[in-house]
């Protein structure tokens, strides 16, 4: 799909980016909608969501929920905004339950885009309409939130219309509980969920931290303990429900409890000593620790260390809002960042791609029909002339491949261009001035 800019009367958009522009956002007018919903209703309102422009902002927002990208966290792109069209980038991601998603979108110093619009939403497994998540809309995007279960999300980035510029999208995974004990990390996990127990005849519902005898067992989240009890199975343990998470955290094989039932406890008290009671008497010391939202899952995503920040990609953001070509006579735009992914769409030798994004050794790129890849950076070069020519006739210079897209300029014939790439009867050429588009191959 080709999102298309075509003029909209000046002084009603003006007046519309200059309301959607100030100091209080458009989420505390409209509490009921996220920011992307309310700009959305307002282009309604200001008539312009009838205009070629405001359909194809919509459409562009549609068609990333539908038509998304597949990436892998920890996940970083330097991207573009390119200011002449509407676009939208959807990006979807594998999450676990209790992982605590961070995204974070930082826009270049000196772009000015007073609104971009960032949504998080949850797809179900059915196909029905995603759930929104989370949304944020300033200039230093940025929001965590916790997963409620093991599927995929999805986030959608937006700008406003007709504004332009970079920016560094990062979507990291943190834990969404403190770490259960005292000066230890997820490398002290010995024994993880669903090992075998007794011969087969159970599984592990929890993880096993190893630590020295009398070392603080910690609470992980605010709350207040339930139970302090010895068991025959978990020896000497406390229950803590999780106030904030609807969540029970569950504390075993203790050498020591230093709580009461229904004592108020912050992160990082110490609710016990680490020990090896009950069943556990025959292992060296080591808590168990369990989360149960009705019933047991698996602790780890819970409190496994925070990814580490990418590196940010050093040669390739120089490529980005640059038109590129294919090295070899096919190109593959991939639907992930792998080379044995499913294929989003195909590129001749001949036909520009536009670098939307840029991560470690890809290239994010955009068909001149709007569809959107993934290509190794070493698989293409920028769009170096095919050949230069003076036109036959003369021509009208566009911003996109179509008929009825925004001229440019009329370009008298015998106008010298370099040609930079060919696409559905069109070529995109460039002016000695630098000035670039697109005109007919046989102009009417």
């Amino acid at each position: 799909m080709l999102h298309r800019l075509r003029a909209l009367p000046a002084v009603l958009f003006v007046l519309f980016l200059t309301a959607c522009s100030q100091s209080q956002t458009l989420q505390g007018i409209f509490q009921s909608r996220t920011p992307h919903e309310a700009y959305a209703h307002k282009l309604k309102e200001a008539g312009l969501a009838e205009t070629a422009l405001g359909r194809d902002w919509l459409r562009a927002a549609d068609q990333a929920l539908r038509d998304s990208l597949v990436v892998k966290l920890p996940f970083q792109e330097s991207g573009f905004f390119p200011a002449d069209r509407a676009v939208s980038t959807g990006l979807r991601y594998q999450v676990r339950q209790g992982e605590a998603i961070h995204i974070s979108l930082t826009l270049a110093p000196g772009t000015r885009v007073p609104k971009v619009f960032v949504d998080a939403f949850e797809l179900n497994p059915d196909r029905s309409a995603p759930r929104p998540l989370a949304s944020a809309d300033t200039a230093d995007l940025s929001f965590r939130y916790v997963a409620d279960a093991d599927r995929q999300h999805l986030l959608r980035v937006q700008p406003e219309l007709l504004r332009g510029g970079r920016y560094t999208l990062r979507i990291l995974r943190e834990p969404s509980l403190g770490f259960p004990v005292k000066g230890k990390s997820d490398v002290a996990v010995g024994s993880f969920w669903g090992v075998d127990r007794d011969g087969g005849a159970r599984r592990h519902e929890g993880i096993d931290i190893f630590a020295q005898r009398g070392t603080p067992a910690v609470a992980a989240a605010r709350g207040y303990i339930t139970r302090v009890q010895e068991t025959p199975r978990g020896g000497r343990v406390v229950w803590l429900a999780d106030t904030d998470h609807g969540q029970h955290l569950y504390y075993a094989h203790l050498d020591k409890q230093l709580v009461q039932a229904g004592q108020q406890v912050k992160p990082g008290d110490t609710l016990g000593l680490v020990g090896n009671t009950g069943n556990a008497k025959t292992t060296p010391p080591h808590l168990h620790f369990g989360v149960y939202r009705n019933g047991a899952v698996d602790p780890f995503p819970f409190v496994r260390r925070p990814d580490a920040v990418l590196p940010a990609p050093k040669v390739l953001p120089a490529r980005l809002g640059q038109w590129v070509r294919a090295r070899e006579a096919k190109l593959n735009l991939r639907r992930t960042p792998a080379t044995t992914a499913a294929v989003a769409a195909a590129a001749t030798r001949a036909t520009p791609l536009l670098v939307l994004g840029a991560s470690a050794e890809w290239l994010r790129v955009q068909l001149p029909a709007g569809r959107t890849g993934f290509v190794p950076a070493k698989a293409v070069l920028t769009a170096a002339p095919l050949r230069r020519e003076n036109l036959a006739a003369v021509a009208e210079l566009r911003s996109f491949p179509l008929p009825d897209a925004p001229a440019i300029a009329s370009l008298p014939a015998q106008t010298a261009v370099s040609v930079l790439g060919e696409f559905g009867g069109y070529r995109l050429v460039r002016q000695a001035d630098g000035r670039t588009g697109w005109v007919a191959v046989r102009p009417v």
